[in-house]
C-alpha cells in the first residue's frame, strides 16, 4: 500500500480528510441516522438514539449544525418547542450511512470473532 502523497484526499489540511473526522465521531452517524426520517424534537433523539447523554447530543447537534449538516428549528411557542432535521447536504449522507449499517449487520459477527480470537491467551511451549 503507498502513502500518502501531495493531492491526496486525506492530508491533514484537506476537506475530505475534515469531512471523514467529522462522520467519525462516536455519535454523528447515530444522530444523523436518527434525523433520516424527519424532524426530531431533542428529547425524541434521546429517548430514539441510548445511551447518549443530553449533554453529548446537544454538543453533537451544535457541531453538525455547525457543519451544516443539521437544521436547528425553533418554534415561537409556549412552552418553547425546538426540533432537528438534516439539511440538504446532511441526507446526503443517509444513503452511505445504510450501506455501513448493513456491512454492520453482515459482518458484525465476523469482527466479534476475530476480537475474540484476539484475546485469547496464546498457548504456552516449553
Amino acid at each position: 500500500m503507498r502513502g500518502f502523497g501531495p493531492g491526496d484526499s486525506f492530508l491533514a489540511d484537506c476537506p475530505a480528510r475534515l469531512a471523514v473526522e467529522l462522520i467519525a465521531d462516536k455519535w454523528t452517524v447515530v444522530v444523523l441516522a436518527g434525523l433520516s426520517k424527519g424532524p426530531v424534537r431533542h428529547g425524541e433523539l434521546i429517548e430514539l438514539i441510548g445511551g447518549i447523554s443530553r449533554k453529548v447530543l446537544t454538543q453533537t447537534l451544535r457541531r453538525l449544525e455547525s457543519h451544516g449538516l443539521v437544521r436547528r428549528h425553533a418554534y415561537a411557542e409556549a412552552p418553547p418547542r425546538v426540533e432537528y432535521e438534516l439539511t440538504p447536504l446532511g441526507a446526503t449522507l443517509i444513503d452511505p450511512i445504510h450501506v455501513l449499517t448493513e456491512w454492520a449487520r453482515a459482518n458484525g459477527d465476523a469482527v466479534l470473532d476475530a476480537l475474540d480470537a484476539d484475546s485469547e491467551p496464546v498457548a504456552q511451549h516449553g
